[in-house]
């Protein structure tokens, strides 16, 4: 049996554990990736993300990738039984974040992206067909972690410095820190299946929600042969009464319409339970959860898997950071504390979707006939159906939040182009992953020099650009912007919020400015 140390062990190469990894690797900090499986599940699961998770991806340095394997939707229609339209729900081409509000994907080929990707970071290591066995933490502060190879039964051990759980739902490193998931809302059982063919289905490109509850059901075009429905199941119903096409095709012909079932080619006939969970602790010492293996959402607004790469992106930074010794080891306690209530409100916001949707019987779809139509033309339901904005983060050591109003802390700073001139230039491009301050005014050579001296990224957001607007719409002359794109801290005179920056360790000794 051999020994080995780590600063940081993931456990799990799904999305969530690719997108840290990918990120710890991205900060030079050296990691190990345990996969039991192998690292690309061939099977098609999640579909869609927002454009706030784009922007993630970018940050990974898969943007070109990844536009090339997803098409953007242009929506949701709620309809009827009969797929007459309720109510429609358009979205924006490019959102704040500088990518499209909404795309859809096959998994599959995203987490091959986000493997290929690890090759660029020779920190990091992912090693699959390897099963964690155990967890313990020291008194010495590493945490032991116990693994076998499953092709030749060798045992290993490993001293890790850090260990982030993202071993999804059934997740081994949620029972070893002793942490439970808690129930937010009614499970249901869904039958999922996804169908490959070449003939054209006529169907509008958007997303299809059937409001009744008789048969709920959504329908969505994934790619160009790729089609996804799930339809929820009822009492005694199970997804082997539908792996028949002869079955199936009754509740997919309203969409299909004349096209024969044999063009049509399920690859995936699924029952899939809905859950709407919380972890009651993300953390015990020095093991974290991330992804699934802390929190499970319902599908109706399209948030589980991009929840799982918030989590990477609030992380990471902040475990690099205490890694270089550049931030105390307490900003560490900001994860559960910041991610916690986030994804609580984002899985409250798909049960209140799902239920407006989907519940209610014959008056439920009597009201939804009579009032949608009217309602869609309301902002805020327009905002709870579509926007890809998400919620602010709550008040933290690295979230200054005021007391008496809301202002720009905790939200995300917009991805916008840095010059209406030059729109292919982001934010992003210029401050991704570090920190920065963003000022409306031209700034003084002291002001300069202390960004220079804390190691962070001056922005000068100039009058008639989406960030001086921003500024302006939230009360402020400056703000902070976290690595993770999050404001820590604004306010109207900015050397007094630079002060808000802490002094990191950066790669390049001379910051670029904006």
């Amino acid at each position: 049996m051999s020994q080995s140390h780590v600063p940081v062990v993931v456990v799990g190469a799904g999305p969530t554990g690719l997108a840290v990894a990918n990120l710890l690797g991205w900060y030079g900090v050296e990691c190990l990736v345990l996969e039991r499986g192998e690292p690309v599940c061939p099977q098609p699961r999640a579909v869609h993300l927002d454009d706030e998770v784009h922007r993630i991806l970018a940050w990974l340095g898969v943007r070109e990738e990844f536009a090339a394997i997803s098409r953007p939707c242009p929506g949701m229609r709620l309809v009827d039984r009969e797929l007459r339209t309720l109510a429609e729900f358009q979205r924006a081409a490019t959102g704040a974040h500088g990518y499209p509000e909404a795309n859809m994907y096959d998994q599959p080929e995203l987490e091959a992206l986000l493997c290929a990707n690890l090759t660029r970071f020779p920190s990091v290591t992912l090693r699959s067909r390897t099963e964690v066995t155990g967890l313990s933490q020291r008194d010495d502060g590493a945490v032991t972690v116990r693994t076998t190879d499953r092709a030749t039964g060798e045992q290993d051990v490993l001293r890790a410095a850090y260990v982030l759980g993202c071993d999804g739902a059934n997740s081994h490193t949620r029972s070893w820190i002793g942490a439970a998931m808690r129930d937010l809302g009614r499970a249901q059982r869904w039958l999922v299946v996804d169908v490959v063919t070449d003939a054209d289905l006529g169907q509008w490109e958007g997303v299809h929600q059937v409001c009744d509850p008789a048969r709920a059901a959504t329908y969505m075009r994934i790619g160009p042969r790729r089609h996804r429905w799930e339809f929820r199941l009822g009492p005694g119903e199970v997804a082997d009464d539908y792996r028949d096409i002869a079955r199936l095709h009754p509740l997919i012909a309203p969409w299909t319409g004349t096209v024969p079932a044999g063009e049509l080619e399920p690859i995936r006939i699924a029952e899939y339970t809905f859950r709407a969970q919380v972890a009651d602790r993300w953390r015990d010492r020095r093991v974290f959860l991330l992804g699934d293996a802390a929190h499970l959402t319902p599908p109706f607004i399209g948030q589980g898997l991009g929840a799982g790469l918030r989590d990477a992106a609030n992380l990471a930074w902040k475990l690099a950071a205490v890694l270089r010794g550049s931030l105390p080891e307490a900003v560490l306690d900001t994860y559960q504390s910041e991610r916690k209530a986030h994804a609580r409100a984002l899985i409250r916001t798909a049960n209140l979707v799902g239920s407006v949707m989907t519940r209610g019987g014959d008056l439920g779809n009597a009201l939804r006939r009579s009032l949608l139509p009217r309602l869609v033309l309301l902002p805020w339901l327009r905002d709870l159906a579509l926007s890809s904005k998400t919620p602010a983060l709550r008040r933290s050591t690295l979230v200054r939040r005021p007391w008496l109003r809301r202002g720009l802390a905790g939200s995300l700073c917009p991805n916008a182009p840095l010059d209406p001139a030059d729109p292919g230039h982001r934010f992003d491009d210029l401050a991704r992953g570090w920190f920065a301050l963003v000022t409306a005014e031209r700034p003084a050579e002291a002001l300069c020099a202390e960004v220079r001296r804390r190691g962070a990224v001056l922005v000068v957001a100039a009058p008639g650009t989406v960030l001086h607007r921003w500024l302006r719409g939230g009360g402020a002359r400056a703000a902070v912007v976290r690595p993770d794109g999050t404001v820590l801290r604004a306010g109207r005179d900015a050397l007094d919020v630079c002060l808000s920056l802490p002094a990191l360790r950066r790669r390049s000794a001379h910051p670029p400015t904006a």
